[in-house]
């Protein structure tokens, strides 16, 4: 059983950290926009000292970058911690993190709420070798500081179980919406192009209902974990720190494909890799994310439906997390029934203390 954070509730403070890419350099206005999104729940925005620095200082620093997250788990002001957008290099705090006793005992003493998506994903997995439960969910800039005239209501409804002590069901979207193509000044206040959702929750393969814990993250981050595709030093960094986990057996996994949606063949190939590690031949069941702007639907649901097959795995496809617009927070370690016949996902617990 993973450490739960205490639920949030008005007054509390959000830590603002930038663990991968530095895209909140000049960008006062966007922070602002969300600290008045936050405010509408009751919740203060706190800013790490480095949040917003330069994205070249951010790359060439990984040790302040674990530095701020370390500092928001010794505040005591702090109760929740938001990661500003994925990026591709996390993996490179693992040793900061990892090899400072202070900051692992912060973590197991003082669970706090952690959330992001992408390649936050690699964060995460530090998390999970530590005990702790975190969110694979919105981020600051894509949610809670979107230029949209306000939050999406999927958004909202979805960040207002934060503050509930029950387990919740995790829903399909009636609405899903296209990625911005301009995030300049023009595009403030211009709502994203919605479109109704046809198809909603799909179950690939199996039949019945299916238990387990919650594991996984973002396809692309986990293939590079294993194979150094994006930087070289990342599997002997995964060797050292085993971070990848050990105890996908009777877990519901869940994964989805990056922003980047890439095509059918490559997808394979990540995929592949993946099972080669037997967590396909380990899972409970698998659910898969809604790609952004519906990328792709068919060519990847033969896709999951052959790997389902060969491992025997059920699926359940196009459900709202990851890069698709809307997302819902997944939380890691918490007991879920998939129910492959009504196509629906419950939590069995409440993720909170």
């Amino acid at each position: 059983m993973g450490l739960k954070p205490n639920r949030l509730k008005k007054g509390d403070t959000v830590a603002l950290v930038t663990l991968s890419a530095g895209s909140l350099y000049e960008a006062d206005n966007v922070v602002e926009l969300g600290r008045k999104r936050l405010a509408n729940f009751g919740l203060k925005l706190k800013v790490m000292p480095h949040a917003q620095e330069h994205h070249q200082f951010i790359f060439d620093h990984p040790e302040i970058r674990a530095a701020d997250l370390k500092a928001a788990f010794l505040d005591n002001e702090v109760q929740a911690i938001l990661c500003t957008i994925g990026g591709s290099d996390t993996y490179r705090l693992a040793p900061f993190l990892l090899d400072d006793p202070e900051f692992v005992t912060a973590v197991q003493q003082h669970p706090k709420v952690f959330m992001g998506f992408s390649d936050t994903t690699l964060n995460h997995l530090v998390f999970h070798k530590l005990g702790l439960n975190t969110f694979y969910g919105p981020s600051f800039l894509n949610d809670f500081a979107d230029i949209g005239p306000e939050m999406l209501p999927f958004s909202i409804e979805n960040f207002e179980h934060f503050f509930k002590a029950e387990p919740y069901e995790l829903k399909s979207s009636p609405i899903w919406y296209d990625e911005r193509q301009d995030f300049s000044e023009a595009s403030w206040n211009v709502s994203r192009m919605p479109h109704r959702e046809k198809k909603g929750y799909e179950s690939l393969y199996g039949q019945g209902i299916y238990s387990g814990q919650l594991l996984g993250g973002c396809i692309e981050s986990l293939f590079d974990l294993l194979t150094g595709n994006s930087y070289a030093d990342e599997p002997a960094i995964n060797e050292q720190y085993q971070l990848w986990p050990n105890d996908w057996a009777n877990k519901v996994i869940f994964l989805e494909p990056s922003q980047e949606n890439p095509n059918p063949h490559t997808l394979s190939i990540y995929l592949h890799r993946l099972a080669q590690t037997g967590m396909f031949d380990q899972a409970t069941a698998l659910i898969i994310g809604k790609t952004q702007n519906d990328a792709y639907y068919n060519e990847y649901k033969k896709i999951y439906k052959q790997l389902a097959k060969r491992h025997n795995l059920p699926v359940l496809y196009n459900v709202n997390f990851g890069h698709g617009f809307p997302r819902l927070s997944i939380p890691y370690g918490i007991d879920v029934k998939v129910d492959m016949d009504q196509a629906k996902i419950w939590l069995q617990e409440s993720p909170w203390q």
